[in-house]
């Protein structure tokens, strides 16, 4: 017989995962850290979404999670090239330091 996890035990450790990427986002200073902080809260809120379409037997919230994840490769995408150039042209990837608005 297969045990029952509560849909609570998911939202928790969703919202602990968010918790850990929003505080790796605001006091983190390289780029890549910053940009797995996005993906780990990313992942928080489809780790919510399948709790809740698990729980109410609808698809709706695995549709959302299909679009999280496409908008997450893109962000990785588009992300990892802007890394590369900035690491290119400044040689270093930490946030303080770099600022492009500068000549």
């Amino acid at each position: 017989m297969m045990s029952v996890v509560p849909v609570s035990y998911y939202l928790v450790l969703s919202a602990i995962l968010f918790g850990l990427g929003v505080i790796a986002f605001v006091f983190k200073r390289n780029i890549i850290t910053i940009f797995m902080a996005i993906e780990l809260m990313l992942n928080a809120v489809n780790l919510a979404f399948v709790a809740f379409a698990r729980a109410h037997n609808q698809l709706d919230g695995l549709v959302f999670v299909f679009f999280v994840i496409v908008v997450a490769a893109a962000e990785a995408a588009v992300g990892l090239a802007i890394v590369i150039t900035v690491y290119q042209n400044r040689q270093t990837l930490n946030i303080d330091r770099i600022n492009l608005l500068k000549f």
